[in-house]
């Protein structure tokens, strides 16, 4: 191995990682809207 997968290998598991905060945050706050009017109809 190369010192190259030392800094690429985790730069690339650090992006997804972001990748995957990004889209997880984002589909929890659409869940939580689409919750928040499931109980306005309700009432």
């Amino acid at each position: 191995m190369t010192a190259a997968h030392f800094i690429y290998i985790p730069s690339i598991l650090l992006i997804g990682i972001i990748i995957g905060w990004v889209l997880g945050s984002r589909a929890a706050q659409d869940a939580y809207a689409a919750e928040l009017k499931k109980r306005e109809k309700k009432n």
